[in-house]
């Protein structure tokens, strides 16, 4: 800011405002000493940039951040919620929160009429580990025994990378991965659904690194939970977004370990990649049953997709409301061949995932015999 000039002359002091000085007392003005201009009146005024417009939601690229699980607004906790019950054999359920304990999460299967349910063993975005102890293992067991949840799935940590050319992260990875076998194991879950990693540097020797973190996990965590590694939507230089990278990597594991090992396919991964699960179905199942054959399909993840075919991108939406639209799960529902494999749903929950989550699975059984 420039700095302020007085306006008091000399010779004016103690006149008033409108008071002449006299003729003999009269002097010459005195020169005015120059004002020195401060740096700030120099320095040329910044403009401000524009402010910019914000992004319409389509074009943001980060996925929205998921709310957190609010029991009271959830409708399992609802005494007048009536929780569906299904006279069929189809295994179909949903991820559920473990909330409050991994023994809470079969009441919230139970209350959306579940017969197949998925759980993290830990916070998934933490690298924090845990045992699980003979009590909580005995909770959530007993707990079990009330619903008719017949198959049992967890998703590991979205930390874990197996295939990192990093020693310090692939070791973290690998330790991280036995406690979540070992979890699976003590709570007697069926599944262990993973994402095979980013390989970074090369994708052949990130499938290798995958495989051989894989071998160590499961020879240090015996058991039979079985891991199902599973179809990715093809982003940056993540492995799986073909059946021939799931081949290679499950080949690369040697025996006995890789009979504990078969696959998960997501449709919207698999649709996002460019499985064409809405126009070619057919050619879909058969490329997979040639590539890695049908046996090693045991756990589906039935998911929307916010984004077009092809896309490369992993956006889930809610049922027949994205881009796979109805056609895509009416094939996977009324498909023969896949009656045995449990499939859940991931798709968003708002503010009330046992009323959402019910919802969706009450329209995939709706699709049943629909064709």
């Amino acid at each position: 800011m420039a700095s302020r000039r007085s306006s008091t002359k000399r010779g004016n002091a103690g006149r008033g405002k409108n008071e002449k000085p006299s003729a003999a007392k009269k002097k010459a003005p005195a020169k005015k000493a120059p004002v020195k201009k401060s740096a700030a009146k120099k320095a040329p005024l910044k403009k401000r940039a524009p402010k910019k417009p914000s992004l319409p939601a389509s074009t943001v690229t980060r996925p929205p951040k998921k709310p957190a699980f609010n029991a009271k607004t959830d409708s399992a906790n609802d005494p007048n919620w009536v929780a569906p019950v299904w006279d069929d054999d189809v295994l179909l359920g949903a991820h559920v929160s473990i909330a409050g304990g991994t023994h809470a999460a079969p009441a919230r299967g139970r209350a959306i009429g579940a017969t197949a349910m998925q759980i993290f063993t830990k916070m998934a975005n933490r690298w924090a580990e845990r045992d699980c102890e003979d009590a909580e293992c005995g909770a959530f067991r007993a707990a079990m025994g009330e619903t008719r949840i017949r198959d049992t799935i967890a998703h590991d940590s979205y930390l874990i990378n197996l295939a990192s050319p990093n020693e310090t992260l692939r070791r973290q990875s690998i330790e991280s991965f036995v406690g979540e076998l070992k979890r699976c194991e003590a709570l007697g879950l069926t599944y262990l659904v993973s994402h095979p990693g980013n390989y970074i540097d090369d994708r052949a020797s990130g499938i290798q690194r995958n495989a051989e973190g894989i071998t160590e996990a499961l020879s240090r965590a015996p058991g039979n939970t079985i891991l199902c590694m599973e179809t990715t939507a093809g982003s940056g230089t993540a492995i799986g977004a073909t059946f021939e990278d799931l081949a290679q990597l499950i080949d690369a594991i040697p025996e006995p370990y890789r009979a504990r090992v078969a696959v998960c396919v997501d449709t919207c991964h698999a649709y996002s990649a460019g499985y064409d699960l809405v126009n070619a179905y057919e050619d879909v199942m058969r490329q997979f049953d040639d590539v890695l054959g049908l046996a090693r399909l045991r756990v589906m993840h039935l998911n929307d997709s916010k984004t077009p075919f092809n896309s490369r991108r992993d956006r889930h939406e809610l049922i027949g409301e994205g881009s796979l639209g109805d056609v895509a799960f009416r094939n996977v529902m009324n498909d023969a061949r896949l009656a045995r494999v449990p499939k859940v749903i991931e798709t968003p929950k708002g503010t009330d995932p046992t009323a959402t989550d019910a919802r969706m699975l009450a329209r995939l059984r709706g699709y049943i015999a629909a064709m």
